[in-house]
């Protein structure tokens, strides 16, 4: 059983409902998942990080059990910046003001996003495989259309690739794009996964959170980049060694653009780090947030 000594709650905000589990005792800590997946990716993490802290681990608004928010023009109600609100809502409704956050795969952009918006909120950040929207669309070239294939697609105007991946989001959302990488996933955590995916109104939350990636979220990385503006916090970055940021970028060389406290390392693994490797995850997260303790 995942999650052991964990609680499952529906915690309500003033824009959304959000699926939480959490548990332990000790500091915050934020924990958000990544695409395609729900708040279980954590599930081999959790409880060791449970033994020093306390762990909020919330399903993203549109994934999950979390709410489908409404559609909106520019997409806003799918950005970065509003599920970043979310993360200080839930933490509040939990009683604290200021915490330490990881997150992966889009979990780290709503990660990032939450300590540029609310540096008073964020004591340390931790982000995994990835660099910021922005810089993936500046730096958009072959390989990224060919590799990161499923950013493009899924960006396409409604209802294009939610028709298309309705017949078996399944093989679209872990076969076809992630190549057997869900061998390693906990049994119970997959279940979970796909229970979300056979559900149209999380594959649309899906599309229309890579169309925020590709307008709104990325116009705003280019407005901070543009205004100088730089995450305060110290900042942990953990990347695939195996994965297409050590084959793309100079992972640690674009985060020290975006703040000036900045560490971090590859892992021999993939994409899904937490659940390739979670023991050494755990290690270096629990390392790293005991920091200054």
């Amino acid at each position: 059983m995942a999650f052991e000594g964990f609680q499952l709650s529906q915690v309500e905000t003033d824009e959304v409902s959000l699926r939480v589990r959490h548990g332990g005792s000790g500091p915050p800590v934020l924990l958000m998942h990544g695409y395609p997946e729900t708040h279980m990716m954590w599930a081999k993490v959790a409880e060791g990080l449970a033994r020093d802290f306390t762990i909020i681990c919330p399903d993203l608004r549109g994934y999950g059990g979390s709410t489908k928010p409404p559609s909106s023009d520019d997409h806003e109600t799918s950005s970065k910046r509003a599920m970043a609100r979310d993360a200080i809502a839930v933490m509040r409704h939990f009683g604290f003001e200021t915490f330490d956050v990881a997150g992966h795969d889009r979990g780290g952009r709503v990660a990032y996003r939450l300590a540029l918006d609310h540096p008073q909120a964020v004591r340390r950040v931790s982000i995994l495989d990835i660099v910021p929207t922005g810089e993936v669309w500046g730096r958009a070239d072959r390989r990224l259309a060919l590799g990161y294939w499923h950013w493009s697609f899924l960006a396409q105007p409604h209802p294009m690739p939610e028709t298309l991946i309705a017949p078996d989001p399944e093989y679209f959302l872990f076969k076809a794009q992630f190549r057997g990488a869900v061998h390693g996933f906990d049994a119970e955590a997959y279940a979970d996964y796909l229970a979300a995916a056979n559900t149209p109104s999380v594959i649309h939350a899906m599309c229309e959170d890579y169309r925020a990636g590709a307008g709104y979220d990325r116009l705003l990385d280019e407005a901070d980049r543009k205004a100088g503006r730089k995450i305060a916090c110290p900042v942990q970055v953990l990347w695939g060694g195996k994965g297409a940021l050590a084959a793309w970028y100079d992972t640690l060389g674009v985060w020290r653009e975006w703040a000036d406290d900045v560490r971090g390392q590859a892992l021999d693994c993939g994409h899904f780090i937490p659940e390739e490797k979670p023991a050494e995850t755990l290690a270096l997260l629990r390392a790293f947030f005991l920091q200054g303790r």
